[in-house]
């Protein structure tokens, strides 16, 4: 999508440092964090929210991208929290999953 800041940041419109990255998804800091660490977990397919996806696969390869990317930040430790839809607090329409250690400020 030409307007979603997550499909522009996954073609490295804005030069964001990936933490971890795989042929699923990227990983990177949130902007805003609520964590001591904080990282956003984004497939690299356009999928609105976690409503939209019908792929398992799919959703079973960025649960294991979590893990990989909490491992590499070398958290022993962590709340991985998916938003879904406006009302849930989703800000950015394109599915992705915080992975949130630490000081932790919902």
């Amino acid at each position: 999508m030409q307007d979603c800041i997550f499909c522009k940041i996954i073609n490295g419109d804005f030069g964001t440092e990936f933490v971890y990255e795989n042929e699923d998804a990227v990983v990177f800091k949130d902007i805003n964090p609520k964590a001591n660490t904080h990282l956003l977990v984004v497939p690299r397919i356009h999928v609105e929210s976690l409503n939209e996806l019908d792929d398992e696969a799919l959703l079973g390869r960025l649960m294991m991208t979590v893990k990989k990317a909490a491992q590499k930040a070398g958290l022993s430790s962590y709340r991985t929290v998916i938003n879904t839809g406006k009302d849930a607090g989703q800000e950015v329409f394109h599915l992705h999953i915080h992975i949130l250690s630490g000081d932790i400020r919902l």
